[in-house]
């Protein structure tokens, strides 16, 4: 502004104006403040030429600078900044991920931050969470309020009544105690499968399969306390009163989807954690691998992932191309995909879907480009390389009729891996093996849809 006044005759109000137009880089604004402070140069004896390139250095300094005192500030509040994430680190990471509990990608971001120093982010917990994200010696305590379709006001409702009468002791007690007007159907979805139930009933399935019965206890109980009615069998910590309906457990993978659809991300674990074995086989690398390798020139590999999300856009020759997002165990990351790889592997670029993913790269700044050369099924790659199951079951279970058919039933002929039975038969770690004639289906999904009948103490592979 001095320099406007001092130099091109600017009144205060005028060289006001020229701050604003600048502030809000209104490009028609700027071109008549240039000539205006030319012809204001002019008139106090500076050249043309210096006039036109000194109002071109302001313009640039607009764009992005700072006068000392501004830096000054920002300087101090970056040390401050660093010194407490240098010594006081699951404080500041808790602290930040409160202030954006309600933007999903810094979440995951910070969670990731977390993990590289070894601090634990432990799943929300209808016993131990808060409204904030709660720290404590190498771990974080997940938000309840950060989770989808959950109100503050709501947690702050379960909180209260938690510090009033103790701990929630069962399914049924939760049922008894929480307010049915500030938790609905999706929100105890939702806590089902973040996990948000596992100290009290560690099958999320049976939870979240259940909700309208804790939800109907609840309300009976509500309304008979507004009438002055005792409940002689209301939800005590022997979960009487509530009557729980069997459901078919969730497979592992089942069991993360349905967590990232209530957090926004995978947080106890990762799909791809069932591909370890194969992944190593196959020779991919994790996008934390691939970043830490990628120096100032270009670099390629073989990276595994989740397709996040797929955004399609038109270049201006009329072609499509995307921008995918994909997950894995270390963090999301994003690639370009050009038309042609594009049109090859559209099926596969389905929200869910695992996958390998061929990619080159290079440095700009802190940030790694990507874009994609290729892109194959994670299971039919698995495929390729794996041989057979080992399935070890319970010798106390595996007699029973209805183990063995839902186990013969879910076995898929027509792959190419090989199926083993294996039984213990002393206290010693003996064991007795049987294989299965024919080939079958081994993929890691298949590996976790095995796992959940009843008497299949571990799947392995051989």
């Amino acid at each position: 502004m001095q320099i406007a006044q001092v130099m091109a005759g600017y009144s205060l109000g005028e060289a006001d104006l020229l701050r604003r137009a600048m502030g809000k880089k209104d490009k028609n604004e700027m071109a008549k403040q240039q000539a205006r402070f030319v012809e204001g140069a002019l008139k106090n004896g500076v050249k043309k030429e210096d006039a036109v390139y000194i109002f071109e250095l302001v313009d640039k300094f607009a764009g992005y600078g700072f006068n000392k005192s501004h830096a000054a500030a920002y300087a101090l509040v970056s040390y401050h900044t660093a010194y407490l994430k240098a010594n006081f680190r699951e404080e500041f990471l808790a602290a930040s991920m409160t202030l954006d509990m309600g933007n999903t990608d810094k979440l995951a971001m910070f969670t990731s931050e977390a993990r590289k120093f070894d601090i634990k982010v432990e799943l929300p917990c209808v016993n131990e969470s808060e409204v904030d994200f709660l720290p404590g010696p190498k771990r974080i305590r997940y938000s309840l309020a950060a989770l989808k379709n959950i109100g503050a006001s709501a947690v702050e409702a379960l909180v209260a009544e938690r510090q009033a009468n103790g701990p929630f002791k069962s399914l049924a007690d939760f049922a008894a105690r929480s307010n049915p007007k500030t938790l609905n159907k999706r929100g105890l979805e939702t806590l089902a499968a973040a996990g948000a139930f596992d100290a009290l009933e560690p099958n999320r399935a049976l939870v979240a399969g259940n909700v309208e019965q804790i939800l109907a206890l609840g309300n009976r109980l509500a309304s008979d306390a507004a009438q002055g009615i005792t409940d002689l069998f209301g939800g005590g910590s022997g979960g009487k009163g509530l009557d729980l309906r069997p459901q078919k457990t969730w497979t592992p993978m089942e069991k993360l989807q349905h967590e990232f659809d209530a957090v926004g991300f995978f947080l106890s674990g990762h799909p791809l954690d069932a591909y370890a074995g194969v992944m190593t086989k196959l020779g991919v690398v994790t996008y934390a691998q691939m970043e830490a390798k990628a120096g100032i020139g270009n670099i390629a590999a073989r990276v595994a992932g989740i397709v996040v999300s797929v955004r399609e856009r038109r270049s201006q020759k009329g072609n499509k191309f995307a921008f995918a997002m994909f997950s894995d165990s270390t963090g999301q990351f994003e690639s370009i995909i050009f038309s042609d790889v594009l049109n090859a592997a559209k099926d596969l670029l389905t929200p869910g879907t695992a996958v390998v993913v061929s990619v080159e790269g290079e440095r700009d700044g802190e940030n790694l480009k990507l874009r994609t050369n290729g892109i194959q099924s994670l299971d039919d790659a698995a495929a390729s390389v794996q041989r057979g199951l080992k399935l070890r079951l319970d010798k106390r279970v595996v007699q029973s009729k209805n183990t063995i058919a839902e186990l013969k039933a879910m076995l898929k002929p027509g792959g190419k891996g090989s199926i083993l039975l294996s039984l213990d038969i002393d206290e010693k770690g003996r064991e007795v093996e049987f294989a299965i004639p024919g080939k079958f289906d081994i993929s890691p999904a298949q590996q976790g849809q095995l796992s959940t009948v009843p008497g299949v103490l571990e799947v392995m592979e051989v």
